[in-house]
């Protein structure tokens, strides 16, 4: 009974809500979307529902495992990073094609998603390689390697094509070198590298639709009904939101289908038309509470190496919540990327779930290890006394 108290005292409650929240954000939004061919059923709510119930399943389990480990042995984490890698290579050839993009592994009745474990795989590998090198980062071959830990998972996913997700590994490098303590003229010198390999991806490797998704961006209303119709309808949705929403489940633009993939690309937009500004303040005060939650337990952790885990977890929710909010408001390029915890998902949310029990093992240990000594220098304390 006591141990039983410890544990549901060390876990933290506010995260676990806060990521509840936005879930069933998520949920809310969309009931009763349906799927092609079957208007009004629950076909997204009933299995986001399995989903959460996995994801929830899945933070208690990584709760309860001691990943400090990673910090003096790191094979087991090489070996998952090459064999998630090599599943990626694997969708160049068998994997399943859903909107243009070969991301999906067939298993059944299920679709699994590997590029979304490996985003916190490679939080994991480059936490453990910068932390053990958190002098030796100034050195541009410390640099190189964890650019290159990054880049071939990215290419793999690039060449899906899914231009979101290998940007987003792309921005998580960097944002994490960027905490690790990179120097100056590196960064310069990074950020000249990133403009000729955005130069030569526009003018040698980007396809037709994707150059066309940037030049909707530009000026969506030049090919209204092409492709910049994903931009004005997402627009049109956020827009007609006003201050307080046209209701939940009165959403025309994504209820009527005028909001193409309103369950996972644009659920933002359908939110924002449901709900209204009002409701886009709750849904960002939710992320705050989350960002915020994860970064205290990078403050008081216990190491370079839980530290940059953080930062790193922190890094990938923030980028793709902004990336995804840009996008559905017109500030940013379609990119296909969701809403972390809120869109349509089963292998975003699990994974995102188990991330927060990784985090969340990280406090746990640290209190349970602060109980320890507290007991330990009682009974000294008793000693000297006797």
């Amino acid at each position: 009974m006591v141990i039983f108290r410890r544990v549901f005292l060390s876990i933290d409650w506010v995260l676990l809500a806060s990521a509840g929240v936005l879930v069933f954000f998520g949920l809310v939004t969309m009931k009763t979307f349906g799927i092609p061919g079957e208007v009004g059923s629950d076909y997204f709510f009933l299995r986001q529902l399995v989903w959460f119930a996995l994801g929830t399943i899945a933070f208690f389990v990584a709760a309860h495992i001691d990943w400090r480990f990673f910090k003096t042995n790191s094979i087991f984490l090489v070996v998952v990073y090459l064999a998630v890698s090599g599943l990626l290579v694997f969708l160049l050839t068998q994997g399943t094609t859903v909107r243009g993009a070969t991301s999906w592994i067939q298993i059944g009745l299920f679709a699994v998603d590997p590029s979304e474990p490996m985003k916190l795989i490679l939080v994991l590998l480059l936490a453990k390689y910068l932390s053990r090198r958190h002098v030796a980062i100034a050195r541009i071959g410390v640099l190189f390697i964890s650019g290159l830990y990054t880049a071939i998972p990215a290419l793999l996913i690039f060449l899906q094509p899914d231009f979101g997700s290998a940007a987003m590994l792309g921005f998580l490098w960097f944002g994490m070198a960027l905490v690790g303590g990179i120097r100056i003229r590196h960064f310069f010198v990074l950020l000249s590298l990133g403009v000729m390999i955005a130069l030569i991806g526009w003018f040698f490797v980007l396809l037709p639709y994707q150059k066309a998704r940037i030049v909707s961006f530009i000026d969506p209303f030049q090919d209204a009904r092409g492709a910049g119709y994903h931009a004005l309808q997402s627009m049109i949705a956020v827009g007609s939101g006003g201050i307080w929403g046209r209701g939940i489940g009165l959403g025309t633009q994504s209820r009527l289908a005028f909001l193409p993939e309103h369950e996972t690309d644009f659920i933002f937009a359908a939110f924002a038309e449901e709900w209204g500004f009002a409701g886009v303040v709750l849904l960002v005060f939710f992320y705050w509470l989350v960002l915020w939650r994860i970064l205290r337990i990078g403050m008081y952790a216990e190491s370079n190496f839980e530290k940059l885990v953080s930062v790193g977890v922190a890094l990938l929710l923030f980028f793709q919540f902004s990336i995804h909010i840009g996008m559905n408001i017109g500030m940013f390029p379609i990119t296909g990327l969701g809403l972390p915890l809120v869109s349509y998902g089963g292998s975003s949310l699990i994974t995102t779930f188990f991330a927060l029990g990784i985090l969340q093992s990280f406090s746990m240990n640290r209190h349970h290890r602060g109980i320890f000594l507290g007991a330990e220098e009682r009974y000294q304390e008793g000693i000297v006394g006797a």
